[in-house]
């Protein structure tokens, strides 16, 4: 995951780590989100504060080759004091690849769940319709997601730009879902409960009602997460 965490490694604590080496100080990495353990990223992002002055690239370098060749910083910017990854954020886009074949090439486990079964994409395209637009998605929250009492982005209120599933002919799809925040675990929530509408064990009017019901017990199971890639935050 990405978040510091006091007993496991993480990717904040690993950039954390050798950006204190190179300042010779105690840097705050702040995200623009958080990733679950075994979630993947290619379009996280994050800034700090620093009176140091040393060039973009000469940092974006240093960093790389100090850092597991799990992680790399794939660019840095300098920004002005107003700038932060995660309140200025306008919009997040996840994908989530899944492999419908018989058989899943072992380089490609970590980042694709295989559904053995057939699926309707007819059915999972229609589900995926009824959730674009400005609706409350507490069906798809899990417990402890967020602050009960915190009105950052108006409660369980969210704006879905763009639900669509990707086809290619290698009997790989993926979800792309687009939109202003999502709460921990909503995206495997609901592509778990549009697979199992593909799977037939769901129509798109049961997944319409499921989106009304706002409630968490309502909807289906989540999807494993190294389905999941953070693929790009817009500013």
């Amino acid at each position: 995951g990405w978040q510091l965490q006091p007993d496991a490694p993480t990717i904040q604590g690993e950039i954390e780590k050798h950006l204190a080496t190179i300042h010779n100080n105690r840097i705050v990495l702040h995200g623009a989100g958080r990733t679950d353990a075994g979630v993947h990223a290619t379009g996280m992002v994050a800034h700090f504060h620093t009176d140091k002055t040393i060039a973009c690239t000469t940092l974006q370098q240093s960093l790389n080759s100090m850092l597991p060749t799990s992680i790399r910083i794939l660019k840095i910017t300098e920004e002005n004091e107003s700038f932060h990854s995660r309140f200025s954020a306008q919009s997040k886009t996840y994908l989530y690849s899944i492999f419908n074949g018989n058989i899943l090439l072992p380089q490609k486990r970590l980042y694709s769940l295989h559904i053995h079964s057939s699926l309707n994409f007819s059915v999972i395209e229609k589900c995926l319709q009824l959730i674009e637009g400005t609706h409350d998605f507490s069906s798809f929250e899990t417990a402890g997601s967020r602050d009960q009492q915190s009105r950052e982005l108006n409660g369980s209120t969210r704006t879905i730009y763009q639900a669509k599933i990707i086809h290619r002919p290698d009997d790989f799809h993926t979800f792309q879902i687009t939109g202003n925040g999502f709460f921990r675990h909503m995206v495997r929530n609901i592509v778990g409960t549009v697979l199992e509408a593909g799977r037939g064990r769901r129509s798109e009017v049961d997944f319409g009602e499921i989106v009304e019901a706002k409630t968490r017990s309502a909807a289906g199971s989540t999807a494993p997460a190294h389905g999941l890639t953070l693929a790009k935050i817009e500013y």
